[in-house]
C-alpha cells in the first residue's frame, strides 16, 4: 500500500469527513481488517497520460483494500489485461499492489474516492467527490480520451463539464464531444456481473480501447 499519487494535489486526503455514511463504514472496516487501506483511494498512472480510465468506486476487497484502483478483485483483472494489450502496462500485473507495475499513457480515476455500501454512492456522495475527479482531469496536460465506466462515471463526468445529461445519454461505444476538445466513450463496467452476464464481453470491452486508440492517433494527424 502507498500514500503515493501522481496528482497528489488533485486527491481527498485521507481522513476525508465529506460523506458521513462513507466515513462509517471506513470506520467499521477499520476496526475488522485493520491492515487494509480503507480510505480514499488516490489516483494511479501516468501524469502525462493520453487516456484517463474512470471507474465507479473502490471495491470493497479490490482497492478498498490494496489501495490501488481495481487491483485485488476481477474487475481489475479485465482492465488490466485491457491495458496491456493495448500497450499501457508496463511490467507484469499479478493483481496486487507489490507487482510494481506501472502505467505509460494512461491514468486510472474514479468518480467516488472512497467505498460505498453496497458499491451504490449517492447522488450527494457523487457530488462531493466530483471536483476531485474535476482538478484530476483539468491537470492531465496531454488527455484526450476518457473512457468512462458505468453509467455514474459517465454522468459525473457530463455533470462536470457543465453538459446537459438528456443531451449525453450513457450507452457502451457512445462518444461524447466535451467542451475542452477532449472525448468521452462509454463502456459498461468491467464487472464479474456484467461479464458473467454476458452484458459486456472482452471483445466489447476492447473495443472500447481500439475506438480510443484511433481517436487518438487522429488527433494527432
Amino acid at each position: 500500500m502507498s500514500d503515493h499519487s501522481p496528482l497528489a494535489f488533485a486527491e481527498a486526503p485521507k481522513g476525508c469527513r465529506r460523506c458521513q455514511r462513507l466515513v462509517s463504514l471506513r470506520k467499521s472496516l477499520r476496526k475488522d481488517h485493520p491492515d487494509w487501506w480503507n480510505a480514499p483511494v488516490p489516483a494511479f498512472g501516468d501524469p502525462e497520460a493520453w487516456l484517463a480510465v474512470v471507474g465507479l468506486a473502490p471495491g470493497t476487497e479490490g482497492a478498498n483494500r490494496t489501495g490501488r484502483p481495481f487491483t485485488g478483485d476481477a474487475s481489475g483483472q479485465t482492465l488490466f489485461a485491457t491495458l496491456t494489450k493495448y500497450g499501457f502496462v508496463d511490467g507484469q500485473f499479478a493483481n496486487d499492489p507489490a507487482d510494481g507495475i506501472s502505467l505509460n499513457g494512461a491514468i486510472i480515476l474514479n468518480a467516488v474516492k472512497c467505498l460505498p455500501p453496497e458499491n451504490k454512492p449517492t447522488g450527494a456522495e457523487i457530488y462531493n467527490c466530483r471536483d476531485y475527479l474535476k482538478k484530476a482531469a483539468r491537470a492531465l496536460p496531454r488527455l484526450r480520451v476518457i473512457v468512462a465506466l458505468g453509467k455514474i462515471a459517465h454522468d459525473s463526468i457530463i455533470r462536470m463539464e457543465g453538459l446537459r445529461l438528456a443531451d449525453h445519454k450513457f450507452a457502451h461505444g457512445a462518444h461524447h464531444a466535451l467542451p475542452d476538445g477532449r472525448t468521452l466513450i462509454d463502456s459498461y463496467h468491467c464487472s464479474r456481473y456484467n461479464l458473467n452476464t454476458g452484458r459486456l464481453t472482452v471483445e466489447m470491452f476492447e473495443d472500447v480501447f481500439e475506438q480510443a486508440a484511433y481517436l487518438s492517433s487522429a488527433s494527432r494527424r
